[in-house]
């Protein structure tokens, strides 16, 4: 039951918002084995000439064979691009629609972790709309531009119980020569259908499946413990409404559920990759996590991850051999909830309390001592996934904080939604603590 009371949700006025969105995909489809009626949907979808976008590992795989066996099966003829980069950049991107454009393609095929359905997402609309990749890129990075109709249909088939991105109209994407992280957001390039297989999980290694865990339990906490949708301005337009409306009483349920289940099966999860039971409910607790987060918002966790993921530079994380540094998405922004949370609880310390109770048991009212509990109990979750929790230890150091606080501070589409008006002064001090 959500803490927060329902008068925070019928507050109006002329000045602010009343009105939030949800948009889903038009199919999601989630149980054992769906992942093989990829055929059936893309031939409901009219698609006779399919992209499957796939990672160079993935595409070797029996996954792979079986999703691409099942569009055979129904006519479809299939291509295959396997230039998807782990935390893809806008440079990796234009290579790979310039390998694209060119191709007669009437519908995606998105197979892989959220890297590769962002990828998917990003290369439908330049192939739809072809434009510089920069119109669409957020502003005040890029332009922001919204694409003038719906895209070609994509179907997306997540492996990593992590992102959500099969539920989400956002895609990351980092800018390489500014070294942060960003996103594309509009309507347009959520998935058409959601094909959510918990077996395609099985073969996660323990620290991607501890990564994209972490990933989902600070989706739900974020979303939940977002500024009320009542809150924000109201818009020129019902067109120019944000992707991101703040906290919603649906947002809620799906927060507080995803944040139970992550708290009972991420271990579990990690600890024994077979455990089809936690499988289940880590896939689950993603996918409503992302249907929450993906009309709610994030904050500040996620919008200090993304300088953080851009910076990297002597971070070698288990089971990502790459054969360079990388702070993979979830890692990102674990370390700095911890801290932000902390910072963050009086300004919400009723949804933070309900944070605390589920992750815990506790039942703590006052704020002082609900941010200790909440950030040594999430301390305490890093170190039993062997997460490092501090940004020193990722190879940050204090000459680096001016550069982070600058990549944080033009996040302002996250930052907007956080329960605080967060500052630079705000910025720098959970900064530090987070270098430890």
């Amino acid at each position: 039951m959500s803490t927060q009371g329902g008068s925070v949700y019928i507050a109006y006025s002329q000045q602010n918002d009343p009105v939030f969105t949800i948009s889903l995909p038009q199919t999601i489809k989630f149980g054992f084995g769906v992942a093989k009626e990829a055929g059936y949907e893309a031939r409901r979808l009219g698609i006779r000439r399919a992209l499957m976008v796939v990672g160079p590992r993935l595409a070797e795989t029996r996954l792979a064979e079986e999703v691409r066996a099942s569009l055979e099966a129904e006519g479809i003829e299939v291509r295959a691009l396997t230039r998807v980069k782990i935390e893809p950049d806008d440079e990796a991107i234009e290579e790979a629609y310039r390998a694209i454009k060119d191709l007669e393609i009437d519908g995606f095929i998105a197979l892989g972790g959220g890297s590769t359905i962002d990828t998917a997402k990003i290369l439908d609309l330049l192939y739809t709309y072809p434009a510089p990749l920069e119109n669409y890129i957020n502003k005040p990075v890029g332009k922001g531009m919204t694409p003038p109709g719906p895209l070609k249909p994509l179907i997306a088939i997540p492996t990593t119980a992590g992102t959500g991105s099969e539920s989400t109209a956002v895609a990351v994407i980092d800018i390489k020569k500014l070294k942060v992280k960003t996103g594309i957001s509009n309507p347009y390039i959520r998935p058409t259908v959601a094909l959510i297989d918990p077996l395609t999980t099985i073969t996660m290694p323990p620290m991607v499946t501890a990564s994209s865990g972490l990933d989902v339990l600070n989706h739900a906490i974020e979303s939940y413990t977002a500024r009320p949708y009542t809150s924000k301005p109201r818009s020129q337009s019902p067109g120019e409404r944000p992707v991101y409306s703040g906290a919603t009483p649906l947002g809620d349920i799906f927060g507080e559920k995803a944040i139970e289940w992550v708290s009972n099966y991420l271990r579990r999860a990690y600890a024994s990759p077979l455990d089809i039971e936690a499988r289940y409910y880590m896939m689950l607790a993603a996918s409503i996590a992302g249907i929450g987060f993906g009309h709610v918002g994030v904050h500040v966790p996620h919008a200090m991850a993304y300088p953080i993921a851009g910076m990297v530079r002597s971070y070698y994380p288990e089971d990502y051999d790459f054969g360079y540094p990388i702070a993979p998405h979830g890692i990102a922004t674990a370390i700095p909830a911890a801290y932000a949370f902390k910072k963050l609880v009086p300004y919400n310390h009723a949804k933070f309390s309900r944070v605390l109770e589920i992750l815990s048991g506790e039942e703590e009212r006052e704020p002082r001592r609900i941010a200790d509990s909440l950030s040594n109990i999430y301390l305490r979750i890093l170190e039993d996934l062997r997460i490092p929790t501090t940004l020193r230890d990722l190879g940050f150091g204090n000459d680096d904080l001016d550069k982070l606080v600058e990549g944080t501070l033009v996040q302002q589409r996250l930052l907007s939604i956080s329960p605080k008006v967060i500052s630079r002064k705000d910025l720098y001090e959970i900064f530090r603590e987070a270098l430890g």
